[in-house]
């Protein structure tokens, strides 16, 4: 593990932990919060909306702008400052307007980061081992979703409906992701300025102009999250099932804490056997997930699918981030990454309101067996339409040799 995890690697795996523990500490919070003073269900939808449109947008725009700059670190730091100062200041007060703004604050610091935070960790690997840094990251980030519920039902155990205060309490690890990322510095040679449009939706320019293997890769995975709805839904069946929300909340922390033990040996996995190959077996587990959640009714059964679906995204979520950053030319990391998570983030947000559709009109069972047959189409896909990168291929030849 030392000789490939840098220390700009640590700084901003640890920065991307202690942000997550404050998110995920709201995360199950923010809803309860909103209905106690006074939002309605339409409202807090609408909310949620123009705060990932916002983030979604964003993405692609200061993904290209990281590119075009040269520059990683000022754009990391900001959102994840953004991010950690919107938590506090949510509460103090609780006007629409003023709720609206802090929430979608939060949000765009999301949007300003993510791009490049992924390109600065894919500057940090060679191909060879971008799945285990990005596997890496996603394991130390999805600690913090770990930590963060714990931390938050622990509080709620003693101090019941204290919502206010868990908000001032998150923002504590905030702090620390704010100092931690101050650390971290821009490498020389990423510096490549060149003179390109800087409007809002200039990322979009990058689809035409991408390798045609970007865009067969993102179309696949742009279908599959068009049907990949929130976790909500699952936590919701496990609610519909006469379970207690101790234990609803103890299944969403099981399978947080599965993804996070196993995102960074399936990224050694995905180094070895391909990215390809382990991200579409990442797909094969969700759809046996959704299959299964479709039909069952048995408490143990649902926590070993509850352990699949925490496979299953430690399979897909940086191992997708790595595959993107292995068919696109380094200087345009940040875009390529910040223009898939753009369309992924109105693509999700579609597929809760599709999912939802499905599940009023015909039943839970319906919309998860159309999620899951959808996945199944998906993965043969991959298969047939998309070729194992020349770089896996000799990965791969390598591995096999050795055995």
């Amino acid at each position: 593990m030392k000789k490939y995890i840098t220390r700009t690697i640590w700084i901003v795996s640890l920065v991307s932990l202690f942000s997550d523990t404050t998110s995920k500490m709201l995360y199950p919070i923010i809803p309860i919060y909103l209905k106690s003073i006074g939002f309605t269900v339409v409202l807090i939808g609408i909310l949620e909306g123009i705060a990932e449109a916002t983030s979604g947008l964003s993405k692609g725009y200061f993904g290209k702008l990281s590119d075009k700059s040269g520059k990683r670190a000022p754009f990391v730091q900001l959102g994840y400052v953004l991010s950690s100062i919107s938590k506090p200041l949510m509460v103090i007060f609780i006007y629409p307007l003023w709720v609206f703004f802090t929430r979608t604050i939060d949000r765009l610091g999301k949007g300003i980061r993510t791009g490049a935070r992924d390109a600065m960790l894919s500057d940090e690997a060679t191909p060879e081992t971008k799945g285990k840094i990005f596997g890496f990251h996603r394991s130390m980030d999805t600690f913090g979703a770990v930590i963060g519920p714990s931390l938050a039902l622990l509080y709620l155990y003693f101090y019941p409906k204290d919502y206010k205060t868990i908000f001032y309490i998150a923002f504590l690890p905030g702090i620390a992701s704010i100092l931690l990322s101050f650390y971290l510095k821009d490498k020389t040679q990423s510096a490549v300025r060149v003179k390109q449009s800087s409007s809002f939706f200039s990322f979009l320019h990058y689809w035409k102009e991408s390798p045609k293997l970007y865009r067969k890769v993102v179309i696949g995975l742009l279908a599959f999250t068009l049907f990949n709805s929130s976790d909500m839904f699952l936590l919701l069946k496990l609610k519909e099932t006469r379970l207690g929300d101790t234990a609803v909340v103890g299944a969403y922390i099981f399978y947080n804490l599965v993804y996070a033990l196993f995102s960074f040996p399936i990224g050694i996995i995905a180094d070895k056997l391909g990215l390809k190959n382990i991200f579409v077996t990442g797909l094969a587990l969700f759809a046996v997930v959704y299959f299964g959640m479709s039909v069952n009714s048995n408490l143990y059964i649902y926590f070993a699918l509850f352990f699949l679906y925490g496979l299953y995204s430690a399979a897909t979520e940086g191992i997708s981030k790595a595959w993107i950053s292995n068919i696109t030319e380094r200087k345009d990391t940040a875009t390529a990454i910040g223009t898939y998570a753009g369309f992924q983030s109105i693509c999700t947000m579609l597929a809760s309101s599709i999912t939802g559709l499905i599940w009023f009109q015909f039943g839970f069972a319906a919309a998860f067996i159309t999620t899951a047959v959808v996945t199944t189409a998906v993965i043969f896909y991959f298969i047939v339409s998309i070729p194992l990168p020349a770089i896996e291929k000799k990965i791969v030849a390598a591995e096999l040799n050795k055995n």
